[in-house]
């Protein structure tokens, strides 16, 4: 057996040590400790979302936003710590919050966190108020309690809205969806998420944007798992109520058409390109002539105003010309409009995913335009242009 001997001050010296490590870097360590603390708290209030216990959720703090929430369907609700920043017993937690719709949801959403909290006389954490972090949209549930309404193929959840303009919204989805699939495949979900918001600037809330960028724009599809720009349909519902049924139908069918072809759209798709076949698929099998899709470009086609190049992406900005965004929109329809009535509409099918393939936006049209088509950019510019002399007369 080994002969222990002690060394003269080793203890003095190993409490020394200890010492320092914890009070080290201004506490340092004291708040880890909080943090680990603070994310046991947050997964417990996570696990009572998913469990629809009312009172466990109040146990974790502050408990105003759970009836919020008590309408969504959710497959998973959980939040992650990024930062703390604490002050003696009180703090701010920085986290990341992932869930996902029951259903609907292949990927999280994530979004970022702002959380106040307070520690009592016993040490124990907790949540006094949850908000979006700074420059975070808020989540439909931020601004008051979400009624969900489910269609065949659709979830419309709203706030602020009567369970029956819910279900209008969820019949034009439903209609929405199989347009989609026959226009475009049915290689994608086959369904989709509204969003109806009580007021434009509600809508701008869940967006993070000023409202003055969407005013007189009807619905936005945004993306939530960072892979393109897709996943939810928010709806203005301001601008939406102004529509008639058909509009309204052209609408959905446009979002949902962002919905279906985001796994195909990249940063090498030009807006042209997105938004025109986007429209190609709302007005697919309509009755409206081209001249009633297109009035803005009809009217400056009459004036002897034919635009020599498609638009660029700046032409769609929603706070600039509201005439001059029509015209982008616009514009883009009848290129794909050209696309599927001249050379059929697989190869628009194929020009979009060729498009999106591409690594760079650069040469991403040149060689679709190439490979797909056998034309040129410039042929195919004047072939656009000759297109709509002759559809906009």
């Amino acid at each position: 057996m080994a002969d222990r001997k002690r060394v003269p001050g080793a203890s003095v010296v190993a409490l020394c040590l200890l010492l320092v490590s914890l009070v080290a870097c201004g506490g340092g360590p004291a708040v880890d400790t909080a943090r680990v603390e603070v994310q046991s708290l947050l997964d417990r209030r996570a696990e009572a979302v998913l469990d629809r216990d009312a009172a466990a959720y109040a146990g974790t703090g502050d408990g105003a936003g759970f009836d919020n929430l008590r309408a969504v369907p959710l497959a998973d609700w959980s939040y992650r710590v990024t930062a703390l920043n604490r002050t003696g017993d009180s703090a701010t937690a920085s986290a990341d919050l992932r869930y996902r719709v029951e259903g609907h949801d292949r990927a999280p959403v994530v979004t970022a966190r702002s959380l106040a909290l307070s520690r009592d006389r016993d040490g124990r954490w907790s949540v006094d108020s949850d908000r979006p972090a700074r420059r975070s949209g808020e989540q439909l549930w931020d601004q008051g309690a979400a009624r969900a309404v489910r269609g065949e193929r659709s979830l419309v959840l709203g706030v602020g809205q009567p369970a029956a303009k819910l279900r209008e919204y969820a019949t034009l989805a439903d209609r929405a969806v199989p347009a989609v699939s026959g226009a475009w495949g049915p290689e994608w979900p086959r369904r989709v998420v509204v969003l109806v918001p009580r007021s434009l600037d509600d809508m701008a809330g869940l967006l993070g944007s000023p409202a003055s960028a969407y005013r007189g724009i009807a619905a936005v599809t945004t993306g939530t798992d960072g892979r393109g720009p897709a996943d939810r349909v928010i709806v203005n519902p301001d601008a939406f109520g102004l529509l008639g049924a058909p509009g309204r139908q052209v609408v959905l069918t446009h979002e949902t058409t962002h919905v279906a072809t985001r796994a195909h759209t990249s940063a090498a798709t030009p807006l042209w390109l997105s938004e025109g076949f986007a429209d190609w698929v709302g007005y697919r099998g309509s009755d409206r002539t081209p001249a009633e899709a297109a009035p803005e470009l009809a009217h400056a086609v009459s004036r002897g105003d034919v635009p020599d190049s498609l638009p660029e992406d700046e032409d769609f900005g929603f706070s600039g010309d509201a005439d001059g965004l029509a015209r982008a929109y616009e514009g883009g329809w009848l290129a794909c409009r050209l696309i599927a009535d001249h050379w059929g509409e697989e190869r628009l099918r194929a020009f979009y995913r060729t498009v999106g393939a591409h690594e760079t936006r650069e040469g991403a049209v040149e060689h679709a335009l190439d490979t797909v088509l056998h034309t040129t950019p410039e042929a195919f510019t004047l072939q656009w242009h000759d297109y709509i002399r002759k559809v906009l007369p």
